[in-house]
């Protein structure tokens, strides 16, 4: 089912981490943010547009990990954007002859049937540095950074005055650091001033895990993962409810604590050498 957020932005919510597709309206046709996660939730959001009276025209993905790469045959052969440097990644992946298995290694075991590979990746890279989605539709702002991984970018919906976050800004997981990045924490902490650069533009975020929040929920997510960051920088417990005791997800206190050993073991090497 699709769900309108702001004037001509619906998004629809998978069983699965609570993964958020969005769906942009533009002149002749839709925009598909980070479709999926199963084949059944792609071919419902597929009728459910189809219900709109308008076909997709486009998608993009926010960044190259395998659950925002997805696609289904029913939204059409059309241009399927990521950043540069996304599309880059997600290509040298497809290009080892093993790379369904070393993508099936991460996927959840109670879906790992159901969610389609064929189609996945297939990324039209944009112009490095590239600051709009080029469609006929709203303008949307491309804010790539470095944060949580290669060519992660956040979309800015401007007349509508809604973020698209990616996997970031979550009501229910925490911040997941890109640890093969040269420096983490420093690239997360400038993701989220460059978020805070356009807070007074966002009544709506919309992050790829969670729930949908408005401005003030927008501000307080930045802020929270922020702490969260900061304590694990200085070494820290973080006073985060996503990973104590009544953490919403069962799992992720443990990846909360194997997060902190592979940056204790990334500091130990570094002063090792």
């Amino acid at each position: 089912m699709l769900t309108r957020v702001a004037d001509g932005v619906l998004v629809h919510e998978s069983e699965f981490i609570q993964s958020t597709s969005t769906v942009v309206q533009g002149t002749d046709g839709v925009l598909l943010v980070d479709p999926g996660v199963t084949d059944r939730d792609l071919a419902d959001l597929a009728h459910d547009v189809a219900e709109l009276g308008q076909p997709v025209v486009a998608g993009f993905s926010t960044h190259p990990d395998w659950d925002h790469v997805l696609w289904h045959a029913a939204f059409g052969d059309v241009p399927r954007y990521g950043t540069a440097r996304g599309a880059a990644s997600i290509r040298e992946l497809l290009t080892h002859a093993d790379w369904q298995a070393q993508i099936a290694e991460g996927l959840p075991p109670e879906h790992a049937d159901e969610i389609p590979m064929h189609l996945l990746g297939l990324l039209t890279a944009l112009p490095a540095g590239a600051a709009l989605i080029p469609w006929d539709g709203p303008e949307i702002r491309v804010l790539e950074h470095r944060a949580h991984a290669t060519g992660h970018a956040a979309l800015l919906i401007e007349d509508a005055r809604v973020l698209v976050a990616g996997d970031m800004l979550s009501d229910i997981l925490m911040p997941f650091l890109d640890l093969e990045a040269a420096d983490p924490i420093a690239d997360y902490l400038a993701a989220l001033r460059l978020f805070e650069g356009v807070a007074d533009e966002v009544d709506v975020v919309i992050p790829g895990h969670g729930s949908v929040g408005g401005s003030e929920a927008f501000r307080a997510r930045i802020a929270q993962d922020r702490a969260y960051v900061e304590a694990v920088r200085d070494g820290r417990e973080p006073d985060d409810v996503r990973v104590g005791p009544a953490a919403p997800l069962e799992w992720l206190p443990d990846v909360h604590r194997w997060q902190l050993e592979a940056l204790t073991r990334r500091s130990s090497d570094a002063a090792s050498e």
